[in-house]
């Protein structure tokens, strides 16, 4: 059966270098950077219904490139002389012909020009930020609306926040 989900496509570091909080992750710890921008993108997907795949420039590193999952998030490092802005735009010609509609997000006003005229959406860095927060800020309100709900005596309110999110995002996993 084929899959009618929508689609978004991230140039990874073009997030990193544009979300403060991943900026000042990213000065002492680029894989931490990495893992935490995964770890929003999974929620997100999980929330939004939408499926992500994230894309990292691999330009200067010698090799095939390789693609794998985390969080069920898609991850593409491209291949050797391959940019992330040439990844995109080969998986969203791939995808195109397909029902479903391809967002693209980046900050880089060409890659959104070149993508444009291929049928997807572009989606800023600053914007998709903003969308996150705004779905990170629905899954609380949600989630203490149910725990006032359920109030009785039940394990899940001898939880702590921290490990009820724990077990929220196993759930959705």
């Amino acid at each position: 059966m084929p899959d009618f989900r929508d689609l978004l496509l991230v140039d990874g570091y073009n997030m990193i270098g544009s979300w403060p909080d991943l900026v000042e992750l990213a000065k002492t710890n680029m894989q931490d950077a990495r893992d935490r921008l995964l770890e929003r993108l999974a929620d997100y997907q999980a929330f939004s219904g939408r499926k992500v795949i994230v894309v990292f420039d691999a330009y200067l590193v010698p090799g095939l490139g390789k693609s794998f999952t985390q969080g069920k998030v898609q991850v593409y490092f491209t291949k050797e002389k391959e940019t992330a802005d040439e990844a995109i735009e080969r998986l969203v010609n791939e995808m195109s012909h397909r029902r479903r509609q391809i967002y693209v997000a980046t900050s880089d006003m060409v890659e959104q020009h070149v993508i444009f005229g291929q049928g997807a959406l572009r989606v800023s860095a600053r914007e998709l930020l903003i969308e996150l927060e705004q779905s990170e800020q629905e899954v609380k309100t949600q989630i203490a609306q149910d725990n006032a709900k359920s109030a009785r005596n039940t394990v899940d309110s001898k939880l702590s926040p921290d490990v009820r999110k724990v077990f929220e995002r196993w759930r959705r996993e």
